[in-house]
């Protein structure tokens, strides 16, 4: 029996040994982190891609991080025109009552709503957090309608809103990629980096006292690159952030949710930040340089329309990875007019035989229609 197990055994162990090179190629190609939290993701702004994550669409409570929604809303009021910077918001009772993290607003009191806007930005405040949903929508729980109406808009499947603070709520949750996507759209705005940018001010009441506002975002100091983020923490929650971060031409976000302690997610984040800058980058595959010797005639003119890209299309992959693709150019050989950006052609962007993407291609400068005298003029030349 001895005799049997033996043998049965040991061409067992001699196979496991020889794949143990395997074993662990594959297990350090992948992410994987020890520090204790309930789910992450890492992206790469312009594509979304996900380069790595765990849990990423989990249903979980997000804390302060829901601020986030409260920020893009806002920023996008102002862009619109809807709301100005400038504007004076009379701060309600309610919203000068917030518990958690604030900023201490005076009740019955005139502010200015960039100072309302850089306080939730920087300091995570709950009271100006409400005094900006009661402006805009003119109760939170109106405001709170618009946040899910937008959560739905960008098609983000694991977010519902109770509150626009993030303080605790039994209905609330989120998931890590969603939140990724929503501070890929709050980044756009430059005002907001103008904001996340600060660490340390004063924040001057109407009546003269002054609360100092800190940089809840530990990384827009301490982590190269940072350029932006926001924090959370709850009981229920733990300890959560979203943040982003440039180095040279690529820009990631990491987000991680439910970290033991503090420390451990500013520390998780970096990681997970560092261990995207250090394993990929980003190719691009079109952009108007590929259409400097590009050029498309005008009809009876010794002339010829120079063209220019809508967008460039750029790839993230593995450092030192080859692509293979092409381009097919779908142009016309000759115009009778066109305008300034008006749509001439596009391409095709072709990576491993599969079409990715397609992209218009503009005119450069405008050139109208021959008259009589440069059909002569090109019959002379020729």
């Amino acid at each position: 029996m001895k005799k049997f197990i033996s043998i049965f055994i040991v061409p067992i162990l001699v196979l496991a040994i020889a794949l143990l090179p395997n074993i662990k190629m594959q297990a350090t190609s992948v992410y994987a982190s020890e520090i204790p939290h309930k789910a992450s993701v890492l992206i790469e702004r312009s594509s979304g891609k996900v380069l790595c994550e765990q849990n990423s669409h989990e249903h979980l409570p997000i804390a302060s991080v829901t601020k986030l929604m409260t920020v893009l809303i806002t920023l996008e009021k102002i862009d619109a025109g809807e709301i100005g910077l400038d504007d004076k918001i009379m701060v309600s009772s309610n919203a000068s009552g917030m518990g958690g993290s604030q900023i201490f607003l005076d009740a019955d009191n005139e502010y200015l709503l960039k100072d309302l806007l850089k306080s939730v930005i920087v300091a995570s405040a709950n009271d100006s957090s409400v005094a900006l949903a009661e402006y805009i929508a003119g109760s939170e729980n109106n405001f709170v309608r618009l946040m899910n109406e937008r959560a739905s808009e960008l098609g983000l499947c694991d977010t519902v809103y109770s509150n626009c603070t993030g303080l605790p709520a039994p209905d609330a949750y989120s998931c890590a990629f969603d939140q990724a996507i929503i501070l890929n759209k709050v980044l756009n705005f430059d005002i907001y980096h103008e904001f996340s940018s600060i660490w340390l001010e004063d924040f001057v009441h109407p009546s003269g006292r002054t609360t100092v506002m800190t940089n809840t975002n530990k990384l827009s100091r301490f982590y190269s690159g940072c350029i932006g983020g926001k924090t959370g923490s709850t009981n229920q929650a733990k300890y959560c952030l979203a943040v982003g971060a440039k180095r040279n031409d690529m820009e990631l976000i990491s987000v991680v949710l439910g970290a033991d302690n503090s420390q451990n997610r500013f520390k998780l984040a970096s990681d997970l930040l560092n261990f995207g800058f250090d394993n990929f980058e980003t190719k691009t595959l079109f952009s108007s340089a590929d259409l400097e010797n590009k050029t498309i005639k005008i009809k009876g003119m010794d002339r010829a329309a120079h063209l220019k890209a809508e967008r460039e299309y750029n790839l993230v992959v593995n450092k030192n990875e080859e692509i293979n693709f092409s381009l097919n150019f779908n142009l016309p050989s000759v115009l009778n007019k066109v305008s300034e950006n008006e749509v001439v052609g596009n391409v095709e962007i072709i990576v491993d035989g599969v079409v990715v993407d397609k992209i218009d291609i503009l005119s450069a400068e405008t050139h109208n229609e021959a008259s009589i005298f440069d059909y002569i003029k090109e019959i002379v030349n020729n």
